[in-house]
């Protein structure tokens, strides 16, 4: 008997279809997921990546266009003509020192086997299928820069999955991503001989070094689910002259936007008190867009979470919130957008650690691989099927204009 594809009580026609096309590409895209993890590229540097994953859509019937937004390594992947536009954001930049710790390989994969499975239904379903290549999630904000520049324009809903360590829910309702705005703080003063005439100098490590302890303190007094981080990229050379400059970069995450603005208020008074203490001269300039609070859209929340139940998973809600960021946040606030987590079966270790890079290139990553993209499809095609949900999101087209 068939059954609705939102229902998730058995699979129908498309769902069998689209598990099907999932299974002939599984080799290539694995192979694919592969060789990026075998050459891992940072952030606005994936022309390796960006170019692979572009000719294995293209292969699948795919009209690509290159270098969208303005940038070298994005790209856009067509098929279908149905009046519901589908995103699946694609990332493949990795974590500088540790690879694919993040699993971006795995997303890629997932985002691409399901694009690829989607393409034959896609008329059927009502949908165009676009997987929009989305540079430097790592850093830079490279959804962020595509909204701004139109890639998403004509969007109705946005999807794609993040592998995570074994253990996580399934169901993402309640989960979210922090706020995160990353700084560079420099500190100018004066350099001297730090033997012969230190009176004579303004020293900017000093500032550098206040500024950690005043950071480290603030810690005690701000609430849980916030974050502080901060390295000190430069603090002078050589210990016989006492340093003129210093440079702190640092980040502030709050999981939502009025708490993290005032928690980066708190931040810049510490690094402002160290400058007054020491009498160096600050400046603090932005390095990053600011990356926006998630939002898990409830409707595609509950065809994710029917489709992974169908699949055999343990979908019981979650705590809530989840910690991190992402400038697929961004892209929630002004598209209905889906952002799951699914947890790699053994993966003991948590993303960004040289363990979990190396889990993400094994085979029971790959599984977990494969059963994520089918998932993400489903999902595609229950918020395609006729009802409220489709209706709401063909209301819901973005332009960026």
């Amino acid at each position: 008997m068939t059954t609705d594809i939102t229902t998730g009580a058995e699979p129908d026609s498309v769902r069998r279809a689209i598990a099907a096309g999932v299974d002939e590409w599984h080799d290539r895209v694995e192979a694919l997921a592969r060789e990026l993890h075998a050459n891992p590229e940072l952030a606005f540097e994936e022309h390796r990546s960006a170019k692979a994953i572009a000719a294995l859509l293209e292969s699948g019937g795919f009209a690509v266009d290159r270098g969208v937004g303005g940038l070298d390594t994005a790209f856009e992947a067509r098929a279908g003509s149905g009046p519901l536009e589908v995103v699946l954001c694609v990332e493949y930049d990795a974590l500088p020192g540790i690879g694919h710790a993040c699993g971006h390989n795995l997303i890629a994969g997932t985002s691409v086997a399901a694009a690829l499975a989607l393409a034959p239904v896609a008329d059927e379903l009502g949908i165009t299928v676009r997987a929009i290549g989305t540079p430097a999630e790592e850093h830079g904000g490279g959804k962020s820069v595509l909204l701004e520049r139109g890639a998403f324009d004509g969007a109705h809903l946005a999807l794609m999955l993040h592998p995570v360590q074994d253990g996580m829910s399934y169901n993402p309702t309640g989960t979210s991503a922090q706020a995160v705005g990353r700084f560079r703080a420099v500190f100018s003063g004066k350099s001297a001989h730090a033997a012969a005439a230190p009176h004579l100098a303004v020293n900017a490590a000093d500032a550098a070094v206040l500024s950690h302890v005043a950071i480290g303190l603030l810690r005690q007094q701000i609430r849980g689910d916030e974050r502080i981080a901060l390295v000190t990229r430069e603090a002078g050379e050589v210990t016989n002259i006492i340093p003129d400059r210093a440079v702190v970069e640092f980040e502030c995450r709050a999981f939502e936007l009025d708490a993290y603005l005032a928690l980066l208020e708190r931040v810049r008074a510490c690094f402002e008190g160290a400058a007054v203490a020491t009498g160096t001269v600050l400046e603090i300039s932005e390095t990053e867009p600011l990356y926006e609070p998630l939002i898990q859209d409830d409707a595609l929340a509950a065809s994710w979470t029917s489709a992974m139940a169908a699949l055999g998973y343990d979908t019981t809600p979650s705590a809530g919130v989840s910690g991190g960021s992402t400038d697929m946040g961004n892209v929630s606030q002004v598209i209905p957008s889906l952002h799951p987590w699914f947890s790699l079966p053994g993966a003991t270790a948590p993303i960004h650690t040289h363990e979990f890079a190396a889990f993400a290139n094994t085979p029971e990553a790959y599984r977990a691989m494969r059963d994520g993209a089918i998932g993400l499809a489903w999902t595609a095609a229950g918020a395609a099927a006729p009802g409220a949900t489709r209706d709401r999101l063909l209301q819901s087209a973005f332009h960026s204009e």
